[in-house]
């Protein structure tokens, strides 16, 4: 084909109708990248040619060594032999876009040892980026933040890959574990499935060993073994939901409970799952949290839209009233 294709093509390639031969053959071999099987007549569809014309195209590729299967008939088609990855990965802009914000977040969600390699990828893409693409890359990684919740745990990359494995295979697991006090012991997982919540990393599944429920923060994860048993994942499991609750309900320093004046629906914006449990009672929405600080509690009720009742613990009263006469001395402060 003379000149080696780009990893990267430019912003438009796709747009309107392809003159160079050289180019419908490199959009039919990304349509076989992207896809599992394609018939001939949406190949040439695609790239608005005829069947003989693709027929042609696909010979080119294999000539040049790229391994395609075609299987005739009515159900027929061509496909990338399994198992075979391509050099020349192709890209657009808008994908190269994905990419390149997809990797700043990766680097900022607390993932130990992933730093380098989120590095060294960026610094891939950039190499064979085209000069346009590249500035205006540029441009997003200067002006654009993201507002992602600060990691307080670096996650294993390794228990990360081994839990994941697991939920996706429904297989049992063997691993070590150490509790907040430093616990270690030993526990049987039936992984139901890994989420980054509130600023750490946790697997979620059935423990044998309690008999229930349990998270697992990634980071006090030891060595993860597979085991020959298998299990079946509950119907509708919502890892998120299960983490914010069972992060919400922690035994913490104090025991809260508030009657806030609203429905379940705007408490459930007003607040951070993991902060409290909502549950609708008569008259308003009943907020259970446990908490360590009832100063920083007093400020999450304070900037609440909706009237609410402290039923518990007295002292969040306090911190309330407190937290409430210090705002109104600033606000003296700066009329007089």
């Amino acid at each position: 084909m003379g000149q080696k294709p780009s990893y990267i093509e430019h912003a438009g390639a796709h747009n309107g109708a392809m003159p160079k031969p050289t180019s419908r053959v490199l959009a039919v071999l990304e349509v076989l990248q992207a896809e599992h099987r394609v018939s001939g007549a949406e190949l040439a569809r695609r790239t608005g040619v005829d069947r003989r014309t693709i027929r042609r195209y696909i010979a080119h590729l294999v000539e040049i060594g790229v391994p395609i299967d075609a299987e005739r008939g009515c159900d027929g088609g061509y496909a990338l032999r399994s198992g075979y990855k391509l050099p020349p990965m192709m890209f657009s802009a808008d994908e190269a876009l994905a990419l390149a914000v997809g990797l700043r977040a990766a680097g900022q969600i607390g993932l130990a040892g992933i730093t380098p390699a989120v590095a060294s990828t960026q610094a891939k893409l950039e190499r064979v980026m085209p000069r346009e693409v590249r500035r205006r890359l540029g441009d997003i990684d200067r002006t654009v933040a993201l507002d992602v919740v600060r990691p307080f745990a670096e996650g294993s990359a390794q228990a990360l890959l081994a839990l994941s494995a697991a939920a996706r295979a429904q297989q049992r697991v063997r691993l070590q574990y150490r509790s907040a006090h430093g616990e270690q012991t030993e526990r049987e997982i039936d992984p139901y499935g890994v989420a980054y919540r509130g600023g750490a990393w946790y697997a979620v599944g059935h423990c044998h060993l309690r008999r229930d429920l349990r998270s697992f923060r990634l980071d006090r994860v030891g060595e993860v073994r597979p085991l020959p048993h298998s299990f079946g994942l509950p119907a509708d499991f919502d890892v998120l939901a299960y983490l914010a609750d069972a992060i919400a309900a922690l035994p913490r320093a104090h025991s809260v409970d508030v009657l806030l004046h609203t429905d379940v629906a705007s408490a459930r914006r007003l607040l951070r799952p993991e902060l409290a449990q909502l549950h609708e009672v008569r008259g308003g929405v009943r907020l259970r949290a446990e908490v360590d600080d009832l100063d920083w509690m007093a400020r999450e009720l304070a900037r609440l839209p909706c009237s609410f009742a402290i039923r518990k613990p007295a002292a969040l009263r306090t911190a309330l009233a407190t937290h409430v006469g210090r705002l109104l001395t600033h606000l003296d402060g700066a009329a007089s």
